[in-house]
């Protein structure tokens, strides 16, 4: 298990490089993680991590693909139908896995992406 410290917090993280505790999280964390992997997030980047953190604190799992696209696609394709091609482009190092990783999901939630 690896740490990093943010914003004066002690984050410590599994082998596959996924938060330990889902509530140690904030959008700093979400930030500094996607720094280290050479991605700027955008308004579409947030819109997908705030719904993955919403529905996970609601249903104790991640949504499907299917289910990010169809709740949260205008927004990250507003003159496409979204599909989810689309989604792995935003989060191209491992599609929603990846998204999962910045939102703060564990890697054991995210199998299913």
């Amino acid at each position: 298990m690896s740490a990093m410290q943010n914003l004066g917090q002690q984050l410590e993280f599994n082998k596959q490089g996924h938060l330990a505790r889902f509530d140690d999280w904030n959008p700093s964390v979400a930030q500094a993680l996607a720094e280290e992997e050479g991605l700027a997030l955008t308004e579409c980047h947030w819109a997908v991590i705030d719904f993955l953190r919403e529905y996970y604190g609601t249903h104790e799992i991640p949504p499907s693909p299917r289910v990010v696209i169809k709740t949260v696609g205008a927004r990250v394709s507003p003159h496409v139908s979204c599909s989810r091609k689309h989604l792995e482009a935003l989060f191209p190092n491992g599609g929603c896995k990846q998204a999962c990783r910045l939102a703060g999901l564990p890697r054991y939630y995210c199998h299913s992406c």
